[in-house]
């Protein structure tokens, strides 16, 4: 005997189930004409199941408005936040006021995306190199174009070293990549 009581290798629900008995639930027999049901009060029958289609229907008529923070908004618009107005930095932008400002942009932020300052990653975009790259050449504030332009002009030493290492990290990606292609090509 185990400690459950039961003995052998199955449990006593399981010895005392029937074939096409709901699990969890336990037999008995029906005193009369009548049968009920054996499953527990609350639980809803595989007849009754909502379907998928009737679910999504009502999902769909109770979206909510998405928003996001001020700083999500101007890393998905490219803009550096501390150099944009206060009214942006200081609300909360909704998916389409961000849909808008990016199909039909103002005029701060064409003049933003233009003339700068510039965060990170676009600064990183426009010199070639990756964002560690920046760091490692010591840029760590946010450039205009004007500043990038000159950076290019002047090319410093470490702005050709990290070009250089992003062009044989390009190099090495577009050849796993046409490896990977190329294995699935002959597997298929």
């Amino acid at each position: 005997m185990r400690v459950s009581g039961t003995s052998g290798c199955r449990s006593f629900q399981t010895r005392t189930h029937l074939s096409g008995i709901t699990p969890g639930t336990y037999t008995r027999r029906n005193e009369g004409d009548t049968s009920g049901p054996v499953t527990w009060p609350g639980y809803r029958p595989w007849s009754a199941a909502v379907h998928t289609l009737d679910t999504l229907d009502a999902m769909t008529q109770h979206q909510s408005t998405q928003t996001m923070k001020p700083a999500t908004a101007a890393k998905k618009l490219g803009v550096y936040l501390e150099a944009t107005p206060a009214e942006f930095r200081e609300g909360v932008v909704s998916r389409a006021e961000l849909n808008a400002l990016q199909t039909d942009p103002p005029q701060w932020l064409r003049d933003l995306r233009r003339d700068g300052p510039h965060p990170r990653p676009v600064v990183a975009a426009k010199l070639g190199v990756s964002i560690s790259g920046l760091a490692r050449g010591g840029v760590t504030e946010p450039l205009t174009t004007e500043q990038i332009e000159a950076l290019k002009q002047e090319r410093p030493e470490w702005l050709e070293r990290e070009r250089a290492t992003q062009a044989e990290v390009r190099k090495e990606a577009a050849r796993l990549k046409k490896r990977g292609s190329e294995s699935t090509e002959g597997g298929a």
